[in-house]
Parts: structure tokens; sequence; C-alpha cells
């Protein structure tokens, strides 16, 4: 049963990328006073189907020069990583309930990064390499921050375990005494995700496509299914953290829809950011606010221990 739930997860999260692309492509349409795809199916339904074969069926570039065997395995690498993050997903029955799910989540997160300087550096090409290199300062930046904020509320839950946080929530959500946090850990998610306005690994305006300039094909669209998946899944684990986090309800599914359509809007309204903004963003304003919420939640662990204390003594 788990290898069951496993493979239809996965072949349902693929599903979803696909339908994804094609709401981010008919939001992004009216924001621009058009209609986006209509043409194939009913009111377009069946894009993300035509879009796939394109995308497979395309041409395959191969290189004059590079390092061929990473140049392949890495977007594949890249996909399993970013699919490997819905395993975290807590059901109780015929699947895995982490002890230490977030713990396992920091570990995945971390590994995203090098398959994006991996990707970059064996195109050998100038662009790819530029793109890389911009990738890793930007997310070691933010993942410090992004890491702080969850370990925030673990320090006040004093568990790893992803159903805890539904239990700890029951009374009242974590957004409502963090609600600076929760806007940073937004930005910090943007950032980690390299959607607009911090895709400076993909800018195009300057580096013609970023780290991905030389895939095409198969090979770009296993990056392409990877980047949505890494945005669903931080988007469900957004609302997992602040709104409540029961998987039961139809409202935490419509709220992990609307932070996706937060994804959508913030690019189709805001441009690029400066990139030396973006670092001082990060160093400058996030972290000691970020530093100063970890004293407040150890201080509040602490005097909620001591009342525990004198109400049983």
């Amino acid at each position: 049963m788990f290898f069951f739930s496993v493979f239809f997860l996965f072949i349902f999260i693929l599903l979803s990328v696909a339908f994804f692309t094609l709401f981010e492509r008919k939001i992004l349409g009216y924001i621009q006073f058009r209609k986006g795809p209509t043409s194939v199916g009913f009111f377009g339904l069946f894009q993300p189907f035509s879009d796939a074969l394109k995308l497979f069926s395309s041409e395959f570039y191969f290189l004059s020069f590079g390092n061929y065997l990473i140049y392949f395995i890495v977007p594949i690498l890249g996909l399993s990583i970013s699919l490997l993050f819905w395993l975290l997903f807590p059901f109780t029955f015929n699947f895995i309930s982490f002890i230490y799910g977030l713990f396992f989540f920091f570990c995945c997160s971390g590994l995203g990064v090098y398959f994006i300087m991996i990707a970059g550096w064996s195109s050998n090409s100038s662009y790819s390499l530029l793109g890389c290199m911009r990738s890793i300062s930007q997310s070691i930046s933010y993942e410090v921050v992004f890491f702080l904020i969850i370990f925030c509320f673990i320090l006040y839950c004093e568990s790893f375990n992803l159903i805890d946080f539904f239990y700890f929530q029951s009374d009242v959500w974590f957004f409502f005494f963090s609600i600076p946090l929760y806007f940073m850990f937004l930005s910090c998610v943007l950032a980690e995700t390299n959607r607009s306005p911090f895709d400076f690994s993909e800018g195009e305006s300057e580096l013609v496509s970023g780290f991905n300039v030389e895939y095409s094909s198969f090979s770009f669209s296993l990056f392409f299914l990877s980047e949505y998946s890494n945005m669903m899944f931080m988007s469900f684990i957004s609302c997992l953290i602040f709104f409540g986090g029961d998987c039961m309800s139809f409202f935490f599914f419509f709220s992990v829809v609307f932070i996706i359509y937060f994804f959508v809007w913030v690019r189709g309204s805001f441009p690029r950011y400066r990139y030396d903004k973006l670092m001082f963003l990060c160093w400058s304003s996030y972290l000691p606010v970020v530093l100063n919420y970890i004293f407040f939640f150890i201080f509040f662990s602490v005097y909620l221990f001591f009342i525990i204390l004198s109400v049983y003594y």
C-alpha cells in the first residue's frame, strides 16, 4: 500500500504541475488584458498536454563540448529531489509519517541548489555559469532566513513532525502571532524557488535563459517540472505551518491554491529586483528580525514551561 500511495501521489503531482501551468497562463493573460490559452480543448483545458507533447518531442541539442554524463543526469536528479519533498505529506495511514520530517525537508532543500550549480557548470556556457553563480549566492542567503523562520516554530512545538504543527494550531493559527514572519517567509519562498521578482538565476533579459540555456526538449522539461513542483510544495508547507495544517479540510487546499495564485500574481505585477538590493534585504533586514523572533520564541517556551511546572506542583 505504501508503494501504491507513493506512485499515485507522484502521478497526481505531475498532473497538478501540468494544470498549474495552464492556471498561470490564464492568470497572466487576464492581468495583461487577454484570454490566455483557449484553442486546445474546452476553454484550453487540454493545453498542458499539448505543451507536454511539444516539449518532449522537440529537437534535442547535443553539446560539442561539456561534461556529458553530469549534463544528462542532473535534470533527473533535480526532479527526483523535488518529488521527494512530497513524501512529507502528513498522511496517517499507508504512508511515511516522519518524526524528523522537517529535518528531512531541510536536507532535501539544501541539495536543490547543487543541481542548479552543477547544471550551469556542466553546460560549459558563460551564461549558464553566471546563472548558477547567482543562484548559489541567492539560495545560500535566503536559505539561512528560511530555515531560521521554520526553526522558530520548531522551538515552540518542540517537534520536527508536521502532524504536531496541526495539533498545536487547533486553537489559534501561528499566522496570528507571527504576521511579520509570514510575509518574510513568503518572500524567502519566492527567492528559494527562483520566481519573480527574484528570478536572477534565469534572468532572461540579462542571461538569455540563465543556468538552463543549453538544455532543450526532455531535459529542459524535467527542470520545468521540478521548479513548479517546488512551488506547489512551498505553498503547501506555508499553509501547513501558518494556517492550521488541517490537510483533511477544504479550506486548507483552497489556501494552498491561493498562495499558488500569489506566485503568479507577483510574476505578472512586479519587475525584477536589483541584485545588490536582494542581498541587502536578506542580510540587513530579514536576518535581524528573525533572530529577534528566535529569542522571543525561546523566552515564550521557557515561560510556558514554568507555568506548567507551577500548575503541576
